[in-house]
């Protein structure tokens, strides 16, 4: 079945709309940053530049948020892969009939909205300050202290979901046998249960700073006098921004694709190892070439990666953009003075219609209508078509006779000739008087 063309043609489509939607974002900020341009923009293309990573490093701002992001991720993952551990461990000895319920609370803070766990710890670690009678300088009013506990509270929900995935596998008959060869529990915990869960510290870890260096809406409220680089970007965005936020994009998407090819490469050799009868211990000490490339394709592309990294920053230290500026800025400037000129002259041409008082020679020509202009509304008092015109003082002959003409409906006999007033009696009316409103109410001349 997934032989077939189409399926095959159908699941190819599907994955391009897919990675296209998931990574098209990143991969068209990733090229603004190389753009000359002041605003982040793909098109129009301007010069290739490197000078927003320069902007970046020289950012005062943007620097002083990545550190207070690194300081409070430092501590983040510190509470929260502890709490989260201790969680975990006490999941899996608590009564069973508990346990559910404590799940349930303990899964709490990850359902509840992060503006909600922001202004919650703000508003109780203020009033423990009062309480205490501590002055506002407190540790206990300080930004890093309060976005650590407002980040950990649900940061470490999440790591004792990954303590437990791990534990599931764990062999309680190990730490049992252990304490019966006359170990203490903490000896049996850091013996043989915390290696067992080494590789959940790290996945937990890892977990816990991304959360932490991502998270807005819980920092937003505690971060005071220490705004992370979420806070930056969000108070930058309000007021405009510069390509130097698509160059700090790039640049974390380059360590985020360099780690994850790093622990791809590490995992690769591990499965190797395995498969060939080998213990996972057999292939530490780090990256041993040419047995890394050994059946491992992940190594190449790490490989490559790091090569056109190295590439990419040695051709930045010998790559001048001024001359490729010059030029555009140049090629920019006629295409400028190119529209200036053409709004001159049509203003020109403008100014030389109002003040010609000839006949409009710009204006479109009139076509002739049918009948000689004969339903012209201007033509109605005017000369008969095809005559000669007026001498001036003349009054104009109406065409058709003036038949038209709402004066001479009394005034002109079924002749066509206009009637002679008598002394004694009313001007004839075409038709013998039938349209004359005094009439309407008569038939023959008297009255019904």
């Amino acid at each position: 079945m997934t032989n077939s063309p189409l399926i095959r043609f159908g699941i190819m489509a599907y994955l391009i709309l897919f990675f296209s939607y998931l990574l098209g974002p990143l991969i068209l900020m990733s090229i603004t940053a190389f753009n000359s341009s002041s605003f982040p923009q793909v098109a129009p293309w301007e010069v290739f530049t490197f000078e927003w990573f320069s902007e970046l490093f020289a950012d005062e701002q943007i620097i002083e948020g990545l550190r207070n992001s690194f300081i409070i991720g430092f501590f983040t993952v510190i509470l929260s892969v502890a709490m989260g551990m201790a969680g975990a461990l006490v999941l899996t000895q608590i009564w069973p009939k508990l346990r559910s319920t404590y799940y349930t609370i303990i899964i709490a803070p990850i359902l509840i909205p992060g503006v909600v766990l922001g202004i919650s710890t703000l508003v109780f670690w203020q009033r423990v300050n009062s309480l205490f009678g501590l002055p506002d300088t407190s540790f206990l009013q300080d930004g890093i202290f309060l976005t650590v506990l407002g980040q950990s509270t649900f940061i470490s929900s999440y790591c004792m979901l990954v303590f437990v995935a791990r534990l599931q596998r764990y062999d309680t008959g190990l730490t049992e046998a252990a304490l019966d060869l006359g170990a203490t529990h903490v000896q049996a915990f850091k013996k043989i249960q915390l290696p067992f869960m080494m590789p959940a510290v790290g996945s937990a870890s890892v977990l816990a700073f991304l959360a932490s260096f991502e998270n807005y809406n819980t920092t937003t409220f505690t971060f005071m006098d220490y705004p992370t680089l979420t806070i930056i970007l969000s108070q930058k965005v309000r007021l405009g921004i510069n390509p130097s936020v698509s160059a700090l994009a790039f640049l974390i998407i380059c360590l985020t694709v360099f780690f994850a090819l790093v622990h791809e490469v590490r995992s690769r050799r591990a499965q190797l190892a395995e498969a060939n009868g080998a213990p996972v211990g057999a292939v530490g000490g780090g990256f041993r070439a040419p047995k890394i490339f050994a059946g491992n394709p992940a190594a190449v592309v790490l490989a490559l990666f790091v090569a056109a990294a190295v590439g990419t920053l040695l051709f930045a230290q010998v790559y001048d953009p001024t001359p490729a500026k010059k030029a555009f800025m140049e090629k920019k400037r006629i295409e400028q003075q190119k529209r200036i000129e053409a709004v001159k002259e049509r203003m020109r041409l403008k100014k030389l219609r109002k003040s010609f008082k000839g006949p409009d020679i710009f204006a479109p020509k009139k076509e002739k209508s049918a009948f000689g202009n004969a339903f012209d509304p201007k033509n109605l008092n005017n000369s008969r078509p095809g005559t000669k015109p007026l001498k001036p003082g003349s009054k104009p002959v109406a065409p058709f006779g003036g038949a038209f003409n709402t004066k001479n409906l009394g005034d002109i006999g079924p002749d066509g000739k206009k009637a002679k007033p008598k002394s004694s009696t009313k001007p004839k009316s075409p038709f013998g008087g039938v349209f004359d409103p005094s009439n309407l109410g008569k038939v023959g001349g008297k009255t019904n």
